[in-house]
């Protein structure tokens, strides 16, 4: 494999007069973590589709494992795994079986079987039916047979979506366990926050354009908005820091103020100056960064609730 595990240039795809994807690019480095974000209808699923050969692009070139999509695209198949939003199990066998009928339609060893239902700490309930499991279980099932036929690239499409706490931070394990042996993920999920977990590198994508791309660090950063807070017990203490800081922004509900600053430490010693100077005592003292759902909002116009719908 070359060091790009995906590399795309100007993919573009319309469906009649709507242009789904009006001429991409993007770059995913092997044994790393990209996570595709954006709202309903931005183009997720189209290029998700494009990249596994289920969908031919109208212009444009892709490269999957250093294979031309269009050109090679039985070589792409090869290289790749691909698991859905819902998990493509079959509930009248048991998980086992599952795995062998996997096994036996790619012709691999027997020993692969065991060995997946260890790591996906699936052997107590192998031999019970799949219709028996819990949502969770289903998607780690789903996973262990994406991986029988041993993908250097695994394509997710939203591998949490339903998941309790619990399973989510399984799934996340299992895919830092994958990266750590060099497998290369291409994530989409609706939850900022698994992408701020998991991803190297994120691109956003809205109406079929990339709006901007880098890592979740990268991307916060280009927000303005870093403020401390700083709650007050009483109305009148409230009052006397809304004239210290004039700039700051008022909440009377909360009886707190919101102070814009950088973050750094100097912008934080020169608010605990001012309350000092002015004999102010604040109840609480916070600071708070931008996170990925004000990118996200940021960028599209749309909040991750209106994206999760």
């Amino acid at each position: 494999m070359t060091t790009s595990a995906i590399a795309v240039s100007g993919l573009r795809k319309t469906y009649g007069d709507k242009v789904v994807l009006g001429g991409i690019d993007f770059d995913v480095p092997a044994g790393s973590v990209f996570s595709l974000l954006g709202p309903n209808g931005a183009g997720k699923t189209t290029t998700v589709n494009v990249l596994t050969t289920l969908l031919q692009a109208d212009g444009g070139t892709a490269r999957v494992a250093g294979h031309d999509i269009t050109t090679e695209a039985r070589k792409v198949r090869s290289a790749i795994g691909v698991t859905g939003q819902f998990a493509a199990v079959d509930e009248l066998l048991t998980g086992q079986e599952n795995l062998q009928l996997m096994v036996d339609l790619q012709g691999k060893g027997k020993q692969v079987v065991p060995e997946l239902l260890e790591r996906f700490e699936l052997v107590e309930s192998a031999r019970k039916p799949v219709s028996t499991y819990s949502g969770g279980m289903r998607r780690k099932l789903d996973l262990a047979m994406t991986l029988v036929g041993g993908p250097r690239i695994i394509f997710l499409d939203e591998p949490t979506t339903g998941l309790d706490p619990r399973s989510r931070r399984t799934m996340w394990t299992i895919v830092r366990e994958l990266v750590a042996d060099g497998v290369t993920i291409f994530l989409t999920t609706q939850y900022l926050d698994e992408a701020d977990q998991l991803a190297d590198r994120i691109a956003v994508l809205d109406q079929g354009r990339l709006v901007a791309e880098g890592t979740p660090e990268d991307l916060k950063r280009r927000l303005s908005g870093t403020h401390v807070r700083l709650r007050f017990t009483t109305a009148a203490e409230l009052d006397a820091a809304g004239r210290v800081f004039p700039g700051a922004t008022r909440d009377d509900d909360a009886m707190a103020l919101r102070v814009p600053s950088d973050g750094g430490t100097k912008s934080l010693r020169a608010v605990l100056d001012m309350l000092d100077e002015y004999s102010l005592g604040a109840e609480e003292f916070s600071v708070h960064t931008p996170d990925l759902d004000d990118v996200f909002l940021a960028l599209t116009g749309r909040t991750t609730e209106v994206a999760a719908k």
